[in-house]
């Protein structure tokens, strides 16, 4: 590597990242970047899992957590190199003597000390030292100097050893006195002089470098492509908004010439309709004018006249009267008010709206895919949806060119929520209220995708109920613990047939069982090696281990354990089993049954089971008579606890089963009522799976698909409900 070193770096080169300083004692994570080793140790309190704080890569630490980290020595190769470029300026003291600012400087690769030319000619001296690399001014500011510039490594063990040797049986570095003592030669140690084996992974790098060369060239080609596109963004964005304003302009244009239209219409009916009604007006007017005239004449001959006057004008008056009152007159108003009609009423036209328009993509409607999977009542479901372009790849396009609805089987809508996964993948999320099938429309660009309207089967919780009483192949006498093997599928125990049976996850099948001693078979747990651990109290209890086969193994039965209820094993393979009802605590064991401590002695009442967030290094324990979820520490001290007794949300009845999800949610079964609670890792409640057969659930288990496998003791089956 330091064959490598840049003639020229800046200071950003060698500051860390998160602390912005000089590296100190750098490492690298897996994912190639370098932290100072106190930055990292800080960062990993922070979160679980680990991820880099540069790129967000999930980090898995070594055993030694961030100590087992590799050290980046071509970072301290830099950090040295910058201070012996720093130390050649005029002022700089010897970093031996701390004096001695003027005159030449040297360089000890094996000290890392920046030395004045006394201290130098004094180190030359001393025979322990003869050996030491020692690199001149001269030497470091000539060009040649730097590609040698380097700090030694030395052994661990021997710390005066210089590492020169690489045992290839250990994959570790190893110094002259290593290869005498821990890595003598023979059948279990191969050390090989690291010049050898640097070569060979020299030439396996070589070739890794130029397969990163097409590939860098072809990533650095689509960055440009997508620089290129996201250039185009604005005039994209600018010409599209154009057209769509002059395009809705033009249909509001087209909307008010209707409505001057309309006016219009509105205003000549208005006056026509008034004239006739004027002119019919003005006849009935002219009628009850010589009508009242007739009348008035009448009247006054009536009241004032004489006999002759009478016999002169009474043969005329009645006359004029009679034939006035014959006459027939159109006195109805033929007029009906007029209105406007709404040929497409608003809600109509709004609906056309939707289709007024659009933004055209390269996303083809006809070749967009939809995935449909079962759904569970209750349960938030997703069908995956996939743009596609003309050449049927994914594509990305925006959530207004897609439309979802969805209607239960009652022809009620559910509620649909659209979220972009990735490129082109998109999300649609639901939560069915009622079981059976169900209808989900997708359009793309208003356009159905293929297949549109879907079927979707919605099924109830639990979705997969397996076994019934009996002593028969899968059949099933009081089942209690229930685990998942290596392969997934479901392993229960059976108090009343005193076995253990496995379960296909899939179909509910039963693949085989083998027999377990003990007269109260209890817990099970499955170790790193798929071999499977079983739990008995009463009479001739103990901890007994069964191969993948069910072939019995061998026993823990040590004087401090007393009747071993539930168990958990951690992936390094130490064991937390449950010692009740004396004890009523918690045993922390070693993979070969021996005891580490006892946890919650004197602070648990009745525990059952035990799961163990191994994130946090905190296990979480059910106290059946408490009614509550304890937490501890594995150095045994108490975190917290939650729940009451009660049959309300959040509250227990005589809790058992409990298992985690990956995010740390504690999934808890209660054996009073048959609830199976849902909460998060402060203990908060969150919702209720469900209520198993006979009201008695007992032990839980996640399963690889996403499902809660709860045993039914009572009601001698497992039921699987959809969790994820």
């Amino acid at each position: 590597m330091a064959s490598n070193m840049p003639d020229d770096f800046d200071e950003q080169f060698l500051a860390c990242p998160v602390c912005m300083l000089h590296f100190r004692d750098p490492r690298v994570l897996p994912c190639l970047h370098t932290f100072c080793r106190e930055c990292l140790q800080e960062w990993a309190t922070k979160q679980q899992p680990l991820e880099c704080p540069t790129c967000r890569t999930q980090v898995s630490l070594p055993d030694q957590g961030v100590d087992g980290l590799r050290t980046n020595f071509y970072v301290n190769n830099l950090l040295d190199f910058a201070a012996a470029k720093k130390g050649t300026e005029p002022g700089v003291p010897c970093q031996v003597c701390d004096g001695n600012v003027k005159g030449s400087k040297s360089w000890c690769a094996d000290c890392a000390k920046l030395m004045c030319e006394s201290c130098t000619l004094i180190h030359r001296k001393f025979p322990l030292f003869e050996n030491h690399e020692v690199t001149t001014e001269e030497t470091l500011k000539a060009e040649e100097g730097r590609s040698k510039f380097h700090r030694k490594r030395h052994c661990d063990k021997h710390k005066n050893q210089e590492l020169v040797f690489y045992c290839e049986s250990c994959n570790a570095l190893v110094c002259t006195a290593c290869t005498v003592v821990d890595h003598r030669p023979g059948k279990d140690h191969n050390p090989v002089e690291i010049y050898t084996v640097a070569q060979g992974r020299k030439e396996r790098l070589r070739g890794l470098l130029q397969d990163i060369e097409p590939r860098l060239t072809e990533i650095q080609a689509s960055i440009k492509e997508f620089d290129r596109k996201i250039s185009n963004l604005a005039p994209s964005k600018e010409a599209a908004t154009d057209q769509a304003k002059e395009y809705f302009r033009q249909l509001i244009d087209s909307l008010q010439k209707r409505e001057k239209e309309i006016l219009s219409q509105i205003d000549e009916q208005c006056r026509a309709d008034g004239k006739a009604l004027q002119t019919k007006k003005e006849t009935i007017e002219f009628e009850l004018a010589g009508l009242t005239s007739a009348q008035t004449f009448c009247q006054q001959a009536v009241e004032h006249g004489s006999d002759v006057h009478i016999l002169e004008v009474g043969n005329q008056v009645q006359t004029r009267v009679e034939t006035l009152l014959a006459k027939e007159l159109d006195l109805e108003s033929d007029w009906s008010e007029f209105q406007f009609v709404e040929n497409t009423t608003v809600i109509d036209f709004e609906n056309e709206v939707q289709d007024l328009g659009g933004v055209k993509t390269k996303i083809d409607s006809s070749k967009c895919k939809v995935v449909v999977k079962p759904a569970v009542q209750g349960v938030e479901c997703v069908a995956e949806l996939t743009t596609m372009n003309q050449e049927g790849r994914p594509c990305v396009t925006n959530s207004k060119a897609v439309t979802t609805n969805m209607k239960d089987s009652l022809g009620t809508d559910v509620p649909t929520k659209l979220k972009m996964k990735s490129c082109g993948k998109w999300g649609i999320s639901f939560v069915p209220k009622i079981a059976g099938n169900h209808i989900l429309e997708v359009k793309v660009n208003t356009q159905h995708v293929p297949g549109s309207p879907f079927a979707v089967e919605v099924k109830g919780n639990p979705v997969l109920t397996i076994g019934r009483y009996g002593s028969g192949v899968g059949e099933l006498d009081g089942p209690i613990g229930v685990a998942v093997d290596e392969d997934g599928n479901i392993a229960v125990v059976e108090r009343g047939n005193k076995r253990v049976q496995i379960f296909d996850i899939e179909t509910g099948q039963s693949l085989s069982s083998f027999p377990v001693e003990g007269e109260n078979p209890f817990g099970i747990d499955v170790d790193s090696n798929g071999m499977f651990l079983v739990t008995s109290w009463g009479e001739n209890y103990g901890l007994r281990r069964y191969s993948k086969e069910g072939k019995f193994l061998d026993t823990f039965k040590p004087d401090f354990m007393d009747d071993p209820h539930g168990l958990t094993v951690l992936r390094d393979g130490r064991m937390v089993v449950l010692n009740r009802p004396k004890q009523s605590s918690c045993l922390l064991l070693q993979p070969d049954g021996s005891l580490i401590r006892e946890i919650g002695k004197g602070e648990l009442r009745n525990p059952v089971f035990v799961s163990v967030d191994e994130s946090r290094d905190v296990m979480f324990v059910t106290d059946n008579s408490a009614s509550k979820v304890v937490a501890f520490d594995l150095d045994g001290n108490l975190q917290f606890d939650f729940g009451k007794e009660g049959q309300n949300d959040g509250e227990f009845q005589n809790p058992e089963g409990l298992t985690l999800d990956q995010a740390g949610n504690i999934i808890v079964a209660n054996a009073g009522d048959g609830r199976v609670l849902v909460f998060r890792p402060d203990g908060t409640f969150v919702r209720k799976l469900g209520t198993v057969q006979g009201g008695f659930a007992s032990g839980v288990a996640l399963t690889p698909n996403g499902h809660i496998a709860v045993s039914c003791f009572t009601g001698h089956c497992i039921e699987l409900y959809r969790y994820m």
